[in-house]
């Protein structure tokens, strides 16, 4: 008898789609509402996009005739930035939709991200190609990258390219930068006259891309899933040899998110919450106290163990070194090729050390070593130091193992302490997506083409109501500038959507604060398991504790 591999099984799950979406393309039409405004800077912002600023809201409905929906067509996908579970079910649901409404449109997909655009490298996406990629977790369909479309140069190949390739429209799958960059290119196209439709997508695991019409970013189910297995099994490690204290550092540029999806599901003994600390004004001292409170107290009960969850992006919440961190972006960017003569290491440290202001100099000389040239590494593609590379995990625990040996001094902590650290962040990118992911993306894509077919360029695919079933999705879409703000990149103010951080007066953080003291005081691991995609819906269904406490449900 022939066995199946999961991956195989998986080409078959058939994504499920909102009530809108499942009839003939030719029968849904967009309703509109009210002109929106971006969420800060709105004047400077309506100057950049005099074209696209303050387009409406749009609702997917199942009524009425779209008569244009059935032309002939040539679509362009790109997938932009990190991998996250469930890209290919966009590029399906993209394709099945395209296909649908009429079998001649084609789909091309440009190869390695936006850098594919520019160069015009790409690939005709066809059934037997979609068909191995249905389900499945990556983006080695067609590949992504970190390319930013931002000189003039690149906006006019990528523009050549398009006309190149006769594209009636373009989809940007990518985060909160990607499709800061599909704004720009709808507004670009405009601006040269140009018919060429762009619509996004809202990726990340991160799981900040998001409002009240966009509900939650893709992957971040499936991300927050896998970690949580891998943190489960380490708790039942440690509750099981009782002598180890693990930091965990997860995924999460910015945002706690991750962080605080993972201890909703493991109630680990610690977790911090990046913009707890950052609206509290806590210092690193004052975190790394807390978490000595935490270990003092077990190790009182004899408990020499526990789980500590730290966010990748805490260190930029810290306010001393968010004002550290903010001068060095500052000073690499102004003075790149003076820091970049030196040699690295010590010779780039006293450069920095002498440059700094009399403020944070003294924080940055108290830094570890390693600390330090990790804060000096290459800057990401923005110009920000790169966090997922500053061993925030090892530093608290150094720090904390210092406190403990101060505390034990003066005879305040009995217990002994021994740590180990772990990051978790690309186990989680590519791994078979939830059902709930699965679906959802396939619907991201499917709406993404009706959005198109509807005439609308500037927005990003929403689907809404997701933390119910399918049945009770609402489709729809909203206006890219809608998210927008300005920001200081690379020393100068740009356009950028604005990242959705841990709301403190949320649901999800109020349901968490309410129960971590408990967590803390006593071991009350849960251990989550593997991911299903079998089984009773409330099992492989249910999507995130995030979400379900956003809109109101009970856990």
């Amino acid at each position: 008898m022939k066995l199946s591999t999961l991956q195989e099984i998986r080409y078959g799950y058939q994504p499920k789609l909102p009530p809108a979406l499942r009839g003939t393309i030719s029968g849904i039409t967009a309703e509109t509402g009210g002109a929106t405004e971006s969420v800060a800077d709105r004047k400077e912002l309506q100057e950049i996009f005099p074209h696209t600023y303050g387009k409406p809201i749009v609702t997917l409905q199942p009524r009425g005739t779209n008569e244009s929906s059935g032309k002939k067509r040539t679509v362009g996908v790109i997938l932009s930035g990190g991998q996250a579970p469930g890209g290919h079910n966009v590029v399906a649901g993209l394709y099945d939709a395209l296909k649908a409404a009429n079998s001649t449109n084609v789909l091309l997909g440009f190869l390695g991200g936006p850098g594919g655009l520019v160069d015009d490298k790409k690939i005709e996406i066809t059934d037997e190609i979609i068909n191995r990629f249905r389900n499945t977790g990556g983006f080695d369909i067609i590949g992504s990258g970190r390319t930013k479309i931002e000189t003039p140069e690149q906006f006019a190949a990528a523009r050549q390219t398009c006309l190149n390739n006769n594209l009636d429209a373009l989809v940007v799958i990518g985060g909160d930068d990607s499709n800061t960059n599909a704004a720009l290119l709808a507004e670009y196209f405009l601006d040269k006259g140009d018919a060429l439709q762009v619509i996004g997508v809202p990726k990340t695991i991160d799981g900040d891309l998001k409002n009240e019409y966009i509900e939650a970013s893709f992957g971040f189910d499936t991300a927050t899933r896998t970690y949580s297995e891998l943190i489960g099994n380490i708790a039942r490690d440690a509750n099981s040899a009782k002598k180890y204290w693990h930091f965990i550092k997860l995924m999460g540029r910015s945002a706690s998110h991750i962080a605080l999806e993972c201890a909703l599901q493991t109630q680990p003994s610690w977790c911090i919450i990046s913009e707890e600390v950052e609206a509290k004004k806590q210092t690193l001292n004052q975190v790394v106290a807390e978490i000595a409170d935490v270990v003092c107290h077990r190790a009182s009960k004899g408990e020499n163990f526990g789980v500590v969850l730290v966010p990748e992006g805490l260190i930029e919440f810290i306010p001393e070194m968010s004002e550290l961190i903010s001068q060095i972006n500052d000073l690499l960017a102004d003075k790149a090729g003076e820091f970049a003569a030196l040699p690295a290491g010590e010779e780039q440290v006293e450069w920095l050390t002498a440059a700094l202001s009399p403020e944070v100099t003294g924080v940055f000389a108290a830094l570890p070593r390693d600390i330090q040239l990790q804060l000096l590494m290459d800057r990401d593609p923005h110009g920000n130091v790169q966090v997922s590379r500053i061993e925030t995990e090892k530093l608290l625990i150094a720090m904390v193992q210092g406190e403990l040996e101060e505390r034990s001094k003066k005879q305040l902590c009995p217990g002994s302490f021994s740590a180990l650290n772990h990051f978790f962040g690309y186990e989680g990118r590519c791994a078979f997506p939830t059902n709930f992911d699965a679906d959802y993306t396939y619907s991201l894509g499917y709406n993404a083409f009706v959005l198109i077919a509807s005439g609308l360029t500037g927005y990003l695919s929403s689907i809404r109501r997701i933390s119910r079933p399918a049945d009770e999705w609402v489709a729809g879409g909203i206006p890219l500038t809608m998210m927008m703000n300005l920001e200081q990149r690379h020393g100068s103010r740009k356009p950028v959507i604005r990242k959705a951080l841990v709301e403190l007066d949320g649901a999800p953080f109020k349901y968490f604060a309410s129960h971590r003291s408990e967590w803390a005081r006593q071991t009350s691991f849960v251990y989550p398991g593997a991911i299903q995609y079998y089984g009773p819906p409330e099992l492989s269904d249910t999507p995130t504790m995030t979400l379900r406490l956003e809109q109101g449900e009970s856990l």
